[in-house]
Parts: structure tokens; sequence; C-alpha cells
């Protein structure tokens, strides 16, 4: 009965919404809103928003989180620490765009906790609305009962777009800005990697472009979430010749500095390249993505698969890609080549590899990334890589065809 309950209150809201053909952007008043614990195991979730916007309210397990869409609304201005001063029942929290037309918020909680209200009241004089979401806590039992995804598991999975038509007879390129949207990566600061990387991506984008001899397709081309399997998805769609992943991560073990190039292996190269593979491949349930339908039976025949012919072509990618930075004084880690098992490289056909331009966890790696004239330079190198490559599998290829 609650949950109907809940369901009837969420589509008033979103109704009302709508029928008032809102326009322009909601935008998040960050100092009249936050997540505050009650004395009596409550937790208090307000959101003061300029205009009322629809929305849906959800909760996933395996780990616990509370899940909150709307229609896009503006968080500028607005940090996690600002909404959650200091971890609770509430361990942590992130937004941001989710996918077009719709923005996320993502609660992780410490301990299982349900919606007892949800509601989102409208100032008739201003407009101004505050989406107010008080839980209360639950057996482990009732919360994983409850804790049922929306009837669109597409959402996220998919790619964010439909891709463009690409040349017949073109080599297409597949470059991957990490991160994006919900998921923001590595922080240090005011600096975000899914915003370096978006800028590192744009700019290879343009220079490639340029050639005239590279079709690029961008899995975003903004702060936009995509995620893991749309990534791949996108690639396959597009036929790609090759696809490069972007990432600027945060590493608290081995030798976490430096530009470092990662190709696809079940068993990690070291602790580290481990490490950094789970991180990554937390992304999806980091964004609030139910991944309970997932085969890792289906991710392990890829990965045999990708050893046949595509493994050797990925290979002579990342010795191309090191080259190039390293021709352009990297810096490099002092093991430029490893390997892990991202989800991102697991296309069976399609050579693929994860470019670490650097690592915010190291101060040296970080006054690079920041620097526009060091970046610059690191696009170049990479396009250097990219071409050069290209040129060498195209003269290959009829050898392997016999």
């Amino acid at each position: 009965m609650r949950a109907i309950l809940l369901g009837i209150m969420m589509w008033c809201a979103a109704t009302w919404a709508v029928a008032q053909d809102l326009s322009g952007l909601a935008r998040v008043d960050g100092d009249q809103s936050g997540i505050s614990d009650g004395w009596f195991g409550d937790t208090a979730l307000t959101l003061t928003l300029s205009q009322g916007v629809p929305f849906r309210v959800f909760t996933l397990d395996d780990p616990a989180r509370l899940v909150v869409d709307f229609r896009e609304v503006d968080f500028a201005g607005v940090s996690a620490d600002m909404l959650l001063p200091e971890p609770g029942r509430v361990a942590a929290v992130r937004f941001g765009t989710f996918r077009p037309g719709w923005s996320r918020l993502v609660a992780d909680l410490s301990e299982p906790m349900l919606p007892r209200e949800i509601a989102m009241p409208v100032d008739t004089g201003n407009g101004q609305a505050v989406l107010s979401i008080i839980l209360e806590r639950a057996d482990a039992e009732e919360f994983a009962a409850r804790a049922v995804p929306p009837g669109d598991p597409d959402w996220g999975i998919a790619a964010a777009s439909s891709p463009p038509p690409v040349t017949q007879d073109s080599f297409v390129l597949v470059l991957d800005p990490g991160h994006g949207g919900v998921d923001p990566g590595a922080v240090r600061g005011s600096t975000t990697e899914k915003e370096l990387m978006l800028d590192i991506g744009l700019a290879l984008r343009d220079v490639l472009r340029r050639t005239g001899e590279v079709e690029v397709i961008m899995t975003r081309d903004r702060d936009v979430f995509v995620s893991l399997p749309g990534r791949v998805a996108l690639a396959h769609q597009v036929g790609a010749d090759a696809f490069v992943s972007l990432h600027a991560d945060s590493l608290s073990q081995g030798q976490a500095r430096g530009a470092t190039v990662y190709t696809l292996s079940d068993e990690a190269s070291d602790a580290a390249s481990a490490q950094l593979a789970a991180q990554h491949d937390r992304s999806d349930i980091l964004a609030g993505i139910d991944l309970s339908g997932t085969d890792d039976e289906v991710a392990s025949v890829l990965m045999d698969l990708a050893r046949v012919e595509t493994r050797p072509r990925t290979d002579t990618l990342a010795t191309a890609l090191i080259d190039a930075m390293a021709a352009q004084g990297g810096p490099m880690n002092k093991r430029p080549r490893r390997e892990a098992g991202f989800s991102v490289l697991k296309s069976a056909d399609i050579p693929s590899v994860l470019v670490e331009v650097g690592f915010l966890s190291d101060a040296r790696d970080l006054a690079n990334l920041r620097d526009p004239v060091w970046r610059a330079v690191m696009v170049e190198a990479l396009a250097a890589g990219i071409l050069a490559w290209r040129d060498a599998d195209l003269a290959v290829q009829p050898l392997v065809r016999q």
C-alpha cells in the first residue's frame, strides 16, 4: 500500500509540473538544500528548486542507494559538501546530468532506509518548489523487497543518443571521455576528471577531424552520463576501427603518476591496475544503475574472443600511443604499458585501449592536467599515435587476411 501511495505522490508532482508548461531550467539553491539525520532514526533530504519539475524516486540494493530523477535541473554552484557536510545515515551524495533532458541525484545509504514521505510543494507566488524526502530505517529484508528499479531498465544502458552516420570505408575512431554527468570521476578541489577528459577529448576530436582522414565519434560531447555498456554499444553501432577511452584517475597504491596505457586482460598486471579497474567498473553503480541482470559469463566469452585477432592489433595501438606521448616528453609512468579487466575494453572485434593521461592523485600530474598548454601538447601526441597506428594497421591488414 505504501509503495502505491508513493507512486501516486510522484505522479501528482510530475503531472502538476507538466500542466504548468514550465519553461527554462530549474535551478537548485544549495544554501536552502541539504541532508540531515533526525534524532529518532529518520533522515531528511531537502532540495529547494526555482520551479517545480517532474521527478521520480526509487531505491536500489547492493549497495543500498536512494535515486531521484528530475526533468533536468541546474546544479551549478552546488557541491556535495553543501548538501552533505558530514556523512551519517547517508554516506555520500552525487548529482548531475544523467541522460539528455534528465538529471539524477544518488545518495549512498549507510544502512537500509526507505522513503516515508515524498512531496514537492510549490509556492504559488514565486513558483519556487521544495522537494522533501523523509527516510526511515527499514530492515534488510524489507529494503531488498522494495528496492526495485523503475520499469525502464535500459535507462543509461543504451548509448546516450543515436550515433551519427559514418562514411563507408572511412577510418572510424570512437573517443570516450571518461565519466560524465552524475559520475564526476576523480575529484581534486575544483578539478574533476569528467571535465578534464571532456576538454581533452573534444580537442583531440578537432585535431583528428582537421586531418580529413579520421571520422571521430564521441561517446559524449557534453557533461552527460553514459553507462559502460552504452559506450561499448556505440562503438559497435558505428563499426569503429578503434576505441580510445580517456581518463585521469586517482589511485592510492602503486606508482600512480605519469601517462599509462591499459589493454584488456582478465588478470590485472599488478595490484594498482586491479584497483583501478574496480574503481572504473563501479561507475554505473555510482550513477544509480541496477546491474542485477548483468551476465559475467558473456564478458568472459568476449575476453576470450578478443585474444584471437584483436589482441595483437590492440597491443600495437597501445605501443603507438606510448611512443607518441613519450616523444612529446610525457611524463610517462615507469611502467606505461599495463593490463586490467576494464569493462569498456571488452569489445571482441575492436582494438580498444584506456589511456590514463595522468593521475589527479599525483601533484605533478595534477599541475600538468590543469595546464591548458600541457593538455594541448598531449592532445597532439595522442593524435600522432592514433594516426601512426592507423597507417601501420592498414598496411598489415592484407597480410592478416591472407
